[in-house]
C-alpha cells in the first residue's frame, strides 16, 4: 500500500495542533478499486466547552456523540440539509474536539472526483471547501464514527515540504468569532474562498 495510515496516538494531541499538522497530509478514499487523494491544505479547530461555536459546546447529543470518543476517528454532519462536513475527532474520550477539514489539493483519482461533483470543471473547484471536498471524495454518513486508521477513509503522511501556514478566524460561524483556530497553507490555491 502506498499510503498508510497515521499512528493512532497523533489524534490524541492538542486540537490546535493537530489542526496545523493536519496541512500537508495526504487524505486517502478507497473508492471501489481506486483511490482518491488529496493533500490537505485548510483546517479549523472546534474545542470542546470553551468554544461556542463547537458541536460540543452544549454537551452530548446523539448529533455530537461521536465528538467525545477517543480522538482518530470521522465526525460527519450535515449541514443546510444537503451537505456533509468531515471532521476529526482528537483528544482523550469524553473531551469532545475535532478538527474540521476544509479544503484539500486534489493528488490522485481527480477524473473520479469530477465525476462526483457532476458540473464542476475546474480541478480549483473539486474542494476547495468542506461541502466540495465531501462530494468529491464520496464521503457521506456512513463514515460517522468510522476509525481512520480503516482502509475506507484515512489520512497519511505528505510529500516532505516546506509552507507558511497562515492562522486565521474561521469562515461561517457566529459564535467563537474571536478565536484564530482556522489554519491555511499560505498561496495554496485550493484554500476555500473565504480567506
Amino acid at each position: 500500500m502506498r499510503f498508510k495510515p497515521l499512528p493512532a496516538d497523533f489524534y490524541l494531541n492538542n486540537t490546535v495542533e493537530v489542526a496545523r499538522q493536519l496541512l500537508g497530509k495526504t487524505i486517502v478514499r478507497n473508492y471501489g478499486k481506486k483511490i482518491l487523494a488529496g493533500k490537505i491544505v485548510e483546517t479549523e479547530a472546534y474545542i470542546d466547552k470553551i468554544d461556542p461555536a463547537s458541536h460540543s459546546h452544549p454537551g452530548i447529543t446523539k448529533r455530537n456523540k461521536p465528538m467525545f470518543e477517543k480522538g482518530g476517528i470521522a465526525y460527519i454532519y450535515f449541514i443546510y440539509g444537503n451537505y456533509y462536513c468531515f471532521n476529526i475527532v482528537t483528544e482523550r474520550k469524553g473531551k469532545g474536539c475535532a478538527v474540521l477539514i476544509r479544503a484539500a489539493e486534489p493528488i490522485e483519482g481527480i477524473e473520479y472526483m469530477k465525476k462526483n461533483r457532476g458540473k464542476t470543471k475546474s480541478v480549483y473547484e473539486l474542494t476547495n471547501g468542506p461541502a466540495k471536498l465531501c462530494l468529491s471524495f464520496g464521503i457521506d454518513s456512513k463514515f460517522n464514527s468510522i476509525s481512520l486508521r480503516s482502509s475506507k477513509l484515512y489520512i497519511a503522511e505528505g510529500k516532505d515540504e516546506n509552507f507558511d501556514i497562515v492562522t486565521a478566524k474561521r469562515v461561517g460561524i457566529t459564535r467563537g468569532t474571536e478565536f484564530e483556530y482556522r489554519f491555511y497553507i499560505k498561496n495554496n490555491p485550493f484554500v476555500s474562498k473565504s480567506k
